[in-house]
């Protein structure tokens, strides 16, 4: 048998897919035959734990021997085997790494495009055969087609790269509506490999009416009809399809339509069905947009049809609203947008007829001798009345509660009751109600809007005079309530409400016919008081969630910008300022009220909490509420990056009405790891109350207590950041107004919240 192996075995040549190797001259010293063979043996391990073998007879004459057919990148085992006929030598096995080659395709079905409005997300995953070491990957992308014919398709192509480790990316600034063609290739060190394709089209915008705020559409009104003057939209990622003109009938019983999520009319409803179906609108006509080249007038009710729509004439003693619809449609995505651009009034007077004089000289008669017999019963009536009243004030005012902590436990306990046995509330006696006493209110300024200067009934009775002089003296009018009346009229300033007398003037609200709790909500200015004029900017629209629930400029959460994009300093968030006492209580920039964020917002949400240094988180709305979305899950269950955030759950705590989270805020470039608490209720649906007190107050307790006297506002957010936002901060103001000063002031506060940001509190 031969004497050994050669003793070495040389590598003459190391390439991607094959190895070329030689060997010391075999002598017959080695051999020991004549005939003998040679022969390389060589194995590696492939994919998923997979090996390959193989043996190649050689040319002992030749001068160098290759294998070949190897994959790149990979560590191969080789070793010669001498054979002659009485034996074999195999020498000891060397393992050499083949070299690196360009990669291969990224794996077509892992590319996924996420499109919105403006951009697309892109992902992608490693190659299947990297053949080396990724280094990059390269993205080019260029606009292929657009549903809208402005946008510009025949542009070069632009490129993005990015690191190995880094397999997805945002391509912003994009056109609404436009195909775009990604070619997608990874790189090593050999270079670029095969591109893998991928078409995605972005999603249409609604498309953009004008401003039609402060600016009065109507031109002309009569008894049945109203003139308006319709103004084109414009387009934005595909042509405009149709024009609606929606009418919506004003009813006194129906809960008033909430204007932050005021979504378009999606569903077309005829006059016909509207009145046999009960719906409260109905389309009045749909136009084609070529029949508004340029701002046109238009009348509702001229008993014309439009496109199969009826628009017959209006009540005259009914009161509507006029809407202005613009919508875009193209294969299976449609997007509407509407602006309210009119208001009818219901008429008030009947219309003028001229009466026959016998029979007006018959009607005033006996409307003389109706009005005295019923003006006598009153008298006597207010007679008894005020008799009955002054007997049981003195008796009522010996009365005393003890702390104010027990007067709000009393009266929230009383209130669960009212609500379970409505009939003790009206079978009460009438009560005699008196509003801050001099000894327990602190003296205000007298522009102050907290101070009332108009009076219902003054006490001014002699039992009562050194108390009515005491609150002259303060400027604060004392006031007596008759009856089931209101203490408020029209026109009045709102003042402050002990909370010993809170429980009795919410009976009495409830159960006022003239002015309740309806006409005290309805006497607050509705709609936006102040400029918004960043928030309006086009950059901006899709970091709103409802269209005209947006951020005021003189309140709104500035953001620290990010390079080279100075837009990125907008978020739908407003400080909210509490200023309603000039001495003692102050709680300036405590909350900052927003949406809910979007998926677009979710970075920006969390560079506020970090900005304003936020240690507590708000959320008074589910995800989904009647199939609709509400906000966006901006949270992670476990571990999520957000641009250069990173954020951790590491508790979550579920009780029956709210979950508590708590979450690590970390980012990248500080030492510094923050804690954020998220309380999430989940015990108050959209367009109702919370289903009992007991879990509000519990809920809006463990806040406070969580939150550190030294961290930034508390962020409360529902979906539009104004319904359910506006109601969580005004209790919890309330509360502490309540503990701290012995009194409420719910009208002034809601207005105080409304000129941080609209329509804070919004259902009644």
């Amino acid at each position: 048998e031969p004497m050994r192996t050669p003793k070495t075995l040389k590598i003459a040549e190391i390439q991607a897919r094959h190895i070329a190797v030689d060997w010391e001259s075999l002598g017959y010293n080695i051999t020991r035959c004549h005939t003998f063979n040679v022969t390389i043996c060589y194995h590696y391990f492939c994919g998923h734990n997979e090996s390959k073998a193989d043996c190649l007879d050689m040319d002992p004459k030749a001068p160098q021997h290759v294998v070949d057919h190897l994959p790149p990148y990979t560590n191969v085992s080789l070793k010669m085997i001498l054979t002659n006929p009485e034996g074999r030598k195999e020498s000891e096995e060397t393992i050499i790494q083949t070299d690196e080659d360009v990669p291969g395709p990224i794996p077509a079905k892992s590319v996924k495009g996420t499109p919105f409005e403006d951009k697309i997300f892109l992902n992608w995953k490693e190659p299947v055969d990297p053949n080396g070491i990724i280094t990059q990957y390269e993205v080019s992308y260029s606009s292929i087609r657009s549903f809208d014919p402005a946008v510009p398709v025949a542009g070069p192509p632009q490129t993005v790269s990015k690191l190995w480790n880094s397999t997805h990316h945002v391509f912003s600034h994009l056109h609404p509506g436009t195909t775009y063609q990604f070619f997608i290739r990874a790189s090593t060190v050999k270079g670029f490999g095969p591109a893998t394709t991928i078409n995605v089209t972005t999603n249409i915008s609604a498309p953009t009416l004008p401003d039609y705020e402060g600016v009065d559409a109507s031109l002309n009104e009569t008894a049945t009809t109203i003139t308006v003057l319709l103004r084109p939209a414009q387009a934005k990622g595909a042509p405009i399809s149709a024009y609606q003109i929606v009418v919506e009938e004003l009813h006194p019983h129906r809960t008033k339509r909430e204007t932050g999520a005021m979504e378009c009319y999606q569903i077309p409803v005829t006059y016909q069905t509207a009145l046999s179906g009960g719906s409260p609108y109905y389309f009045a006509a749909e136009l084609p947009p070529g029949n508004l080249p340029e701002p046109t007038p238009f009348t509702v009710g001229d008993n014309r049809t439009y496109q199969g729509f009826w628009n017959p004439p209006l009540a005259p003693r009914k009161g509507y609203n006029i809407y202005f619809q613009a919508m875009s449609s193209v294969e299976k995505e449609t997007k509407t947008q509407c602006v309210r651009i009119a208001t009818k009034a219901a008429a008030t007077e009947e219309p003028e007829v001229i009466p026959d004089p016998a029979k007006q000289t018959d009607r005033v008669v006996k409307i003389a001798g109706i009005s005295a017999g019923i003006l006598v019963f009153i008298l006597l009536l207010l007679v008894v009345i005020l008799i009955v009243k002054k007997s049981k004030l003195a008796k009522k005012r010996k009365d005393a509660m003890g702390t104010t902590r027990q007067e709000m436990t009393h009266m929230v306990n009383a209130m669960d009751r009212s609500y379970a046995d409505q009939s003790t509330l009206h079978a009460e006696d009438p009560l005699s109600i008196t509003f801050m006493d001099s000894h327990n209110f602190s003296p205000r300024l007298p522009n102050d809007p907290l101070v009332p200067t108009a009076v219902l009934v003054p006490i001014t009775d002699e039992n009562h005079s050194g108390t009515a002089e005491s609150s002259r003296l303060l400027d604060v009018p004392r006031y007596l309530c008759e009856g089931t009346e209101s203490p408020y009229q029209t026109g009045q300033l709102h003042p402050a409400i002990r909370v010993a007398d809170l429980l009795q003037h919410i009976n009495l609200m409830k159960t006022s016919d003239s002015y309740g709790f309806k006409e005290e909500y309805e006497s607050f200015f509705e709609g936006q008081s102040a400029s918004w004029d960043v928030a309006k900017k086009d950059q901006n629209r899709t970091k709103n969630r409802y269209g005209n629930i947006i951020a005021y400029d003189h309140s709104r959460v500035i953001l620290q910008p990010v390079e080279d994009d100075p837009s990125s300093d907008y978020i739908n968030a407003n400080y909210i300022d509490i200023w309603l006492y000039r001495d003692g209580y102050q709680r300036p920039s405590h909350y900052i009220a927003t949406q809910g964020p979007v998926h677009e917002t979710v970075y920006d949400f969390w560079r506020m909490i970090w900005q304003e240094q936020s240690a507590c988180v708000v959320m008074v709305t589910n995800l989904v509420e009647v199939g609709r979305v509400k906000c966006y899950k901006y949270w992670p269950d476990d571990t999520e990056v957000y641009g250069d955030f990173k954020v951790t759950c590491i508790e979550m705590e579920p009780l029956a009405e709210y979950v508590v989270r708590t979450f690590t805020l970390g980012r990248r470039g500080y030492n510094e790891i923050r804690e954020v608490k998220q309380f999430h209720f989940t015990g108050w649906p959209d367009h109702g109350v919370p289903y009992n007190a007991t879990g509000l107050l519990s809920f809006i307790r463990r806040v406070k207590l969580s939150n550190p006297p030294s961290a930034g506002p508390i962020v409360v957010h529902c979906s539009a950041g104004a319904g359910r936002t506006g109601c969580y901060i005004v209790i919890d103001i309330m509360l502490d107004m309540a503990e701290r000063e012995g009194v409420v002031d719910i009208y002034n506060c809601v207005k105080a919240l409304r000129s941080r940001r609209i329509n804070m509190v919004q259902t009644e």
